[in-house]
């Protein structure tokens, strides 16, 4: 082998390990290191050096196959059940993936190769998680993720939450099987909502809605995944179960099933058609409730399909163009560094304003250290900026042309040693990348960002106690932890600018409703490291009580759901804080609930089970909050809209009228609050 060929050879394999590795970011963690656009430049350049050398083929190459989903085999050849807890079942058809392109000449080359006179069918390219649904005599039985293109999840019970999607179909002569495809979708409104809240938590972020919606669907609880309304669009119907013969007819008989199809699809005869396909929705796309990112090109007459037949991962009647990501060019004036709740020190990018997607940009998250230093830039740099999912703005590197920064390159690049707001030194927990403040009870923003959290909708709910209020309390010394805001008086209160005493007598009447929330929302309050909302349940429910839940082992911690090492000695580490201890016996003895009383159990009946209701409007009895709580303990579901799957709708007074309207549509019965007051006391 030659001294040429063993660079090509060392680049072969290095490429082939940085596929492997992305796909596995991509699919499995659903947090993606390179761009669609780099790793189709990478995938390329590998298989260029593949057809040149083709004694270097390797089965297992990514060149070979599809990217998987799946996490890990099953454990033993006696299950079919993964590590992930989904049954893993074997695709019909494989479930490949499309070829990609950027350009008209590469559409115009991939068009030269197919029948002369051919009908080409042009789709939005959803950015999502692809699904196959398979329906026996009408009914929905399974839905599977692509997996490894060969076998993949079944997660039925999660699809089931997906509003569009049916469970039966709308026909009185379905077929005995049919499958669709199509991508499982989270809206951009539903993502900035899940990406908020997980900022609240200080926990990372999903980098687009087809991660956010990947990760949804991989959830063990079906309560949390109905919670973030997906969606779904359909697109492909194979196999002969279905005898039409072209796509586009495949696609309205779908339709007329009331199976989610998207109607932005066009029958085009010419490259021309093609191009002004794309162009309209290149523009058009970004009023979508939904991310796209690209278009997809279909042979529509099936015949011609199966004589194209297939490559080792891609169809070749099919291919993707994919829409180039909006970037600019800006200068990166400065770094500057932001506290977090729990002490995470994140860099963030002061930079020259720019417009981008329609708004002005002049921040980005720098994320943490490790990124500074594998992006290798520095204060003074002109850097790529594009919005991430066209949503979030991200550096995604810098102008290798110049360089005339005035910080220290690379491996010379300084975090900050001390906390900027506390000059506490910091610390970098090992197997983690952020900085951490240690100094929780004396660190401004951590002090602050605790009060917050604890009043919060979701924690206790303390209606006026806004981040101004809080602020202004803290700098006068009468808020400097959680168990302060219980010693307030109206004096404290009313004395600040812009509110008086009747705004003090709303806060402290707030106040004292908070003493009334159930303990599950207490220690989701409490505002320990990484225990969430879904998580503080399920902890409650174990523990009923701070008591029992103060003295249990790391052993004992791990047997809960979703509890992990990480989160079981955050809880110990909690609890063996004196800080902590003196806190929360100061919330006991103001009558915070922490435990679960009489008046609010975890679990009373199964009255309600198997039934989603929709609570709407202004009620007399009890508050919304303790109707939900209701629900769930006689096994209910809680749902934020009206959908085909709403059991019934617990309705108040001056319900909206657009719900209204919409249960009526659907034929969905509306009961007021003594009808389920009775229902459940029965």
């Amino acid at each position: 082998m030659t001294e040429q060929e063993k660079n090509q050879y060392t680049l072969l394999l290095n490429l082939r390990k940085e596929l492997e590795d992305a796909n596995y970011q991509y699919y499995v963690l659903n947090a993606p290191t390179l761009s669609d656009f780099a790793f189709d430049e990478k995938m390329r350049q590998l298989q260029q050096l593949e057809q040149e050398h083709p004694e270097w083929y390797d089965p297992n190459s990514p060149t070979q196959h599809v990217g998987s989903d799946l996490f890990g085999q099953p454990q033993s050849h006696h299950t079919k059940k993964s590590r992930s807890g989904f049954e893993q079942v074997k695709h019909r058809y494989p479930m490949l993936s499309l070829a990609n392109t950027y350009s008209r000449e590469e559409i115009e080359e991939w068009l030269r190769k197919l029948p002369t006179n051919v009908e080409i069918v042009c789709e939005l390219k959803y950015d999502g998680l692809g699904i196959s649904l398979w329906y026996e005599n009408g009914k929905l039985t399974r839905a599977l993720t692509r997996g490894d293109g060969t076998q993949g999840d079944d997660v039925i019970n999660n699809i089931l939450t997906i509003p569009n999607i049916p469970k039966q179909l709308k026909t009185s002569t379905p077929p005995q099987h049919v499958e669709i495809r199509g991508e499982v979708l989270m809206s951009w409104e539903s993502f900035e909502r899940l990406n908020k809240e997980r900022l609240e938590q200080e926990e990372s972020l999903f980098a687009n809605p087809r991660n956010a919606a990947s990760g949804t669907l991989k959830l063990q609880d079906t309560q949390e995944v109905a919670r973030r309304s997906l969606s779904a669009y359909l697109y492909y119907i194979p196999g002969n179960d279905v005898a039409i013969p072209t796509h586009q007819q495949r696609l309205a008989q779908a339709a007329q099933w009331g199976l989610p199809v998207s109607d932005a699809t066009q029958l085009c005869h010419s490259i021309d058609e093609v191009m002004h396909f794309i162009h309209y929705w290149d523009i058009e796309r970004k009023k979508l409730p939904v991310a796209t990112d690209g278009i997809v090109l279909k042979v529509n007459d099936l015949h011609q399909q199966d004589e194209l037949g297939y490559t080792a991962k891609s169809p070749r009647w099919a291919i993707a163009y994919k829409f180039p990501a909006e970037k600019q060019l800006t200068k990166l004036k400065h770094i500057s560094y932001q506290v977090g709740r729990t002490g995470v020190v994140t860099p963030v990018a002061n930079l020259e304003p720019i417009q981008l997607s329609g708004t002005i940009v002049q921040r980005a998250t720098l994320h943490n250290e490790d990124f500074i230093r594998q992006l290798n830039i520095q204060e003074g740099d002109m850097v790529w900026v594009e919005k991430g999912g066209e949503i979030i703005p991200k550096i995604i590197g810098k102008e290798s042309s110049q360089g005339d920064g005035v910080a220290v390159k690379g491996e010379g690049y300084q975090f900050p040693t001390v906390c900027p707001e506390c000059g506490a030194s910091l610390v970098r927990v090992e197997g983690e990348a952020a900085w951490r403040c240690p100094n929780e009870a004396g660190c401004p923003p951590q002090i602050k960002g605790k009060i917050e959290h604890f009043v919060s909708r979701k924690a206790m709910n303390i209606e006026g106690l806004g981040s101004e209020t809080i602020d202004l309390l803290y700098s006068q010394g009468l808020l400097n932890n959680i168990a302060d805001i219980y010693d307030l008086t109206q004096q404290d209160i009313a004395r600040q600018e812009r509110l008086g005493d009747k705004s003090a007598l709303n806060i402290l009447n707030s106040i004292q409703e908070s003493k009334k929330i159930p303990w599950a929302r207490v220690l989701f309050a409490l505002g320990i490291r990484m225990v969430g909302e879904t998580t503080a349940k399920k902890i409650a429910k174990r523990y009923p009580s701070i008591e029992q839940l103060q003295w249990a082992s790391l052993e004992q911690l791990i047997t809960i759901e979703d509890v992990g090492e990480q989160i079981a000695n955050n809880i110990i580490a909690y609890f063996n804080d004196l800080h902590n201890l003196d806190i929360v016996q100061r919330l006991l003895s103001a009558g915070v609930q922490f435990e679960t009383t009489a008046l609010q159990p975890t679990e009373l009946s199964n009255r309600l089970e198997g039934k989603t209701i929709v609570i709407s409007g202004v009620f007399s009895q009890h508050s919304r909050d303790e109707y939900k709580a209701m629900i769930e303990a006689h096994g209910g579901k809680n749902a934020g809209s009206i959908s085909k799957k709403t059991s019934f709708v617990l309705a108040g007074e001056n319900m909206g009228p657009e719900k209204k309207k919409k249960a009526e549509s659907l034929g969905i019965a509306l009961m007021n609050e003594d009808a389920f007051l009775k229902l459940i006391e029965d």
